[in-house]
């Protein structure tokens, strides 16, 4: 017994067809636009995406509001400063203990480690959580503050000056935070 020979292989004139070819690119789901409005030349640049989609594009002056806020947390995190800007603040009013301002400058410390990280990276989420940690932190500054001031009565140009301050910092990190959270244009 002869073993039957297989028929002969043909080669399919299908896909040089245009009709055919369009056919199966709509089936694997390329070349048509995506819900971004994207067009995938092959099916492995829309499973992998595409680079520039995740690039941030950064507002204008981003970058040198990031540097000005790690400085300011790091200057005010000195561990011995926050008890002098308290002086100079509330106008040398008494302390009974410098533990809780140490605390305070340690705390600082840890949020300007934070800010200079956040410097260094091109991360959307990472940006728009270290200008929201700012922002509450200086807001929060501010109504602590405000109360101190409602309840002692102390009104002096240094307080004015820092909360008025401690407001424009939380306005700019604010505008920074909806700026990096926007979605792109299309190009």
């Amino acid at each position: 017994m002869a073993a039957k020979q297989p028929p002969p292989l043909m080669k399919k004139h299908s896909q040089t067809d245009l009709v055919s070819r369009l056919k199966t690119r709509k089936i694997l789901g390329v070349g048509g636009e995506d819900d971004d409005g994207e067009v995938h030349r092959s099916k492995i640049s829309q499973v992998l995406g595409n680079e520039i989609k995740f690039a941030v594009r950064e507002p204008l002056g981003l970058r040198v509001w990031q540097f000005v806020s790690a400085v300011l947390f790091s200057g005010f995190a000195a561990l011995a400063f926050p008890d002098q800007l308290y002086d100079a603040v509330f106008d040398g009013a008494q302390v009974t203990s410098k533990t809780p301002i140490r605390l305070y400058g340690g705390a600082l410390l840890s949020i300007s480690l934070i800010m200079w990280n956040a410097l260094y990276t091109a991360e959307k989420v990472i940006i728009r959580w270290t200008l929201l940690t700012e922002a509450c932190y200086f807001g929060v500054q501010f109504l602590v503050v405000t109360a101190t001031l409602a309840e002692t009565g102390l009104m002096s140009l240094g307080i004015l000056l820092l909360l008025a301050s401690r407001l424009l910092f939380v306005v700019i990190s604010i505008y920074y935070y909806y700026q990096v959270g926007r979605k792109p244009k299309k190009v």
